[in-house]
C-alpha cells in the first residue's frame, strides 16, 4: 500500500493518486481510469472540446485507453473508435504490428491492427489517445502503426501529460502530472 499520495483535480473530479516507485530514483502518481465511470466521462467531455474537428477516428492502445476512447468517440458523435491490440489474435487477418516500449509496461510489447481497421484508417485523419503520456513510447508506436496503415496522425491526446511531456506543444492534454523522487 502506498504511503504517499498526489491529489489530482481534473475535469471537475478529485482523486488521490498513490505515488509509486518505478525505479530506485523515480516515482509516478498511479493514475488508473479503468472502472471509474465518472472520471472517464468527465475527461472525455473535456477532451472533446480540444479535438481537431477534422478527426475521422480515435485510435488507442489496448487496455487502459479503451473506456476513454469509447467515451471520447461518443462525445464527438462517432460510431466507431479503433483499438491497437497487444497481440495478434486468431481472428485477425492481414495484421500489422509494431513494437512498443512504455515506462509503465515491463519489457517490449507489440501493438497491432487487424486488416479491417487498417482499411478503416487508410487515408483518414487519426487522433491518437492514451490516458497518460510520459516518455511518449506508446505514442511513437501508435504513430508508426498509423503511418504504416496509411492513416494521417493529426494529433496526440491524453488526460495527463507527465513530466517533460507536459512541456510539449504537440500534445492535447487536460492537466500536467509531476514526477516524483523515489523513496
Amino acid at each position: 500500500m502506498a504511503d504517499r499520495y498526489y491529489t489530482l483535480h481534473i475535469a471537475g473530479c478529485t482523486r488521490n493518486l498513490p505515488i509509486l516507485n518505478v525505479t530506485d530514483k523515480l516515482a509516478i502518481a498511479g493514475f488508473v481510469m479503468l472502472g471509474d465511470v465518472e472520471l472517464t466521462d468527465a475527461c472525455a467531455q473535456a477532451l472533446a472540446k480540444k479535438v481537431p474537428p477534422e478527426t475521422d477516428y480515435v485510435l488507442t492502445a489496448e487496455t487502459k485507453g479503451i473506456p476513454l476512447a469509447e467515451e471520447l468517440a461518443r462525445a464527438l458523435g462517432m460510431d466507431r473508435y479503433i483499438v491497437a491490440r497487444k497481440s495478434v489474435k486468431a481472428y485477425m487477418e492481414n495484421a500489422l504490428w509494431v513494437d512498443d516500449v512504455s515506462i509503465t509496461t515491463k519489457g517490449t510489447q507489440k501493438l497491432c491492427l487487424d486488416g479491417t481497421d487498417i482499411e478503416r484508417i487508410k487515408g483518414k485523419n487519426v487522433l491518437l489517445l492514451d490516458d497518460v503520456i510520459s516518455t511518449g513510447g506508446s505514442m511513437k508506436a501508435l504513430v508508426e502503426l498509423t503511418e504504416k496503415a496509411g492513416g494521417k496522425v493529426i494529433g496526440q491526446a491524453c488526460v495527463l501529460a507527465e513530466g517533460n511531456a507536459a512541456k510539449r506543444d504537440d500534445i492535447i492534454f487536460l492537466e500536467p502530472l509531476p514526477l516524483f523522487d523515489a523513496q
